[in-house]
């Protein structure tokens, strides 16, 4: 079991989460410009070679993804390729299911596997703020269980932070059940709690201006929390809008200059503030897309897709294998990296917790 108040520090070691929602195609952020089967299977979907900012000899990113090459060259960006499970199911909602609880296929839960990890493993102090908070309007996903303390923190958090001021100033909030439904789930959240968010961390300068619009938003909240000095192990921030089965060309990337513009504004101000080699950043998303391109200028619910992670302690660079575009299978990729990989690297790697229910070996990206 890990020991949050260890000399190690993994009190201070914060896991950041982003869902990528709706199913993202993994084949055009991370491009396989050498692979002849790529223009193929994609006529007017492809990227274009000159458009793709090399990683290797055979893979790319979109030119979207400008901004995150800085951690990509400093190598604290790991890109994990071809990320899946087997007997993949592609409804988005037993798709999300399977990955929020790191169960198999063909097995239904309802906890989380974060707060299965902090079950097996130990749980985080009580007087830590929270077990985990969702900025934006995401669901707890992964930190879901009866008995966990998730704190959502919705439209720039607003609401929790003027409840949590007034709670902590002792004010009588007779039978709010608002209240009681934001700070407690089945345990009421500790005074503590209540007063770290009123230290007005909404108000927090971030130390760098953050992009516009709602991931922006969230991933600025992030930063002002970490930088306010909230004591959490994980928070999760949600960018929607990637089920992208038509019009993919104009819909996606925006979506991914939008998710690189806002990591990377987050990596600039933990920078500054000390706190990258404290942070590790990684996305997932319920399924990548179909190889090839559908009828509608777009792609159909797939199966494998890259993940990225992040983080100052990140030993930077590919991991797994691209999967190949010949050989698939119903029409979809093959996988090559279990994404239960990506949860035992946070979990045994990074925090150093034991989590047998994982069954998958970490990544070995954490240096």
């Amino acid at each position: 079991a890990s020991d949050w108040s260890s000399d190690v520090c993994s009190s201070d070691l914060i896991l950041v989460l982003v869902e990528l929602q709706g199913g993202n195609d993994g084949l055009n952020p991370v491009v396989p410009y050498s692979d002849p089967a790529y223009a193929e299977l994609r006529p007017t979907l492809k990227v274009p070679r000159e458009r793709v900012l090399q990683l290797d000899e055979k893979l790319g990113l979109a030119r979207e993804f400008q901004p995150l090459m800085p951690y990509w060259q400093q190598k604290q960006m790991g890109v994990v390729l071809g990320v899946g499970y087997p007997d993949p199911n592609l409804s988005h909602f037993r798709g999300i299911d399977i990955w929020n609880t790191a169960t198999d296929s063909d097995v239904s839960s309802t906890v989380g596997w974060l707060a299965e990890v902090f079950k097996q493993g130990e749980a985080p102090p009580a007087d830590f703020a929270a077990d985990g908070i969702v900025v934006g309007r995401g669901n707890v996903g992964p930190l879901r269980a009866p008995d966990r303390r998730v704190l959502v923190l919705e439209n720039g958090g607003a609401a929790a932070m003027n409840e949590a001021k007034r709670m902590a100033g002792g004010a009588d909030m007779g039978g709010n059940a608002a209240l009681q439904h934001l700070l407690a789930t089945q345990q009421q959240f500790k005074m503590s709690s209540a007063a770290v968010l009123a230290k007005n961390v909404d108000k927090v300068d971030p130390g760098v201006t953050f992009p516009a619009g709602d991931f922006g938003g969230q991933i600025k909240m992030a930063a002002q929390l970490l930088v306010g000095g909230l004591q959490v192990p994980v928070i999760k921030a949600t960018l929607n809008g990637f089920d992208t089965h038509a019009n993919q060309l104009t819909d996606q990337p925006p979506l991914h200059a939008q998710l690189a513009a806002g990591l990377a504004a987050f990596a600039q101000s933990m920078q500054k503030h000390n706190l990258w080699d404290r942070v590790l950043v990684m996305t997932y998303s319920e399924f990548g897309r179909r190889a090839r391109e559908n009828g509608s200028g777009g792609t159909d619910h797939g199966t494998a897709a890259p993940q990225f992670v992040l983080g100052g302690k990140v030993k930077g660079g590919l991991y797994g294998a691209q999967p190949s575009l010949r050989d698939l299978n119903a029409e979809n990729l093959v996988f090559t990296t279990h994404f239960r990989r990506m949860y035992a690297t946070a979990a045994q790697e990074w925090w150093g917790i034991s989590t047998p229910f994982l069954k998958e070996k970490p990544l070995g990206l954490i240096a």
